[in-house]
């Protein structure tokens, strides 16, 4: 899997959200799954405006503690503010200014090479130099070049 390190500025995203545990999401009460197939019988871009519609998150935040603990998942399109769809009923997340780790996964079927980058991105922080912060990571998927069989997959992990 390919690293490098990247400032990127804040960003707010609308979508849906759930809150779960990975211990749940490797049994079988896990919520994600399900939650991928709402988002994409939803066509969020479209109905909240999504600034790069093409550009879809999965951003994890709201973290208990690490990445043994409960934590937020939101799949949703980069906004240009929560105001503008504030009763929408959509959920909003603010992921702030950040140095990230990006990970570039293998390509692949998405429902193997994400868990297994994630598997690797754990065992990568366990001994690293680099600090995790908890105040956002993401899962980048670009429709432009989007193959569910061959998907490569950018992981953005904040880091100090």
């Amino acid at each position: 899997m390919h690293t490098q390190i990247v400032r990127k500025p804040g960003i707010t995203l609308t979508g849906i959200s759930a809150r779960t545990t990975n211990a749940e999401e490797a049994g079988p009460n896990g919520v994600i799954p399900g939650l991928w197939g709402q988002f994409s019988q939803a066509n969020l871009a479209e109905a909240t405006g999504a600034s790069n519609p093409h550009l879809t998150y999965g951003l994890y935040t709201d973290y208990e503690s690490d990445f043994t603990g409960a934590y937020t998942i939101l799949l949703g399109h980069e906004h240009g503010s929560a105001e503008i769809h504030k009763e929408s009923g959509f959920a909003h997340a603010v992921v702030p200014e950040s140095n990230y780790m990006v990970f570039t996964t293998v390509k692949g079927p998405m429902e193997v090479v994400v868990p297994q980058a994630w598997a690797e991105i754990w065992k990568y922080f366990k001994d690293s130099p680099e600090k995790r912060t908890y105040t956002g990571d993401f899962e980048l998927y670009d429709a432009r070049k989007f193959d569910a069989a061959g998907v490569e997959v950018q992981i953005y992990i904040a880091v100090e």
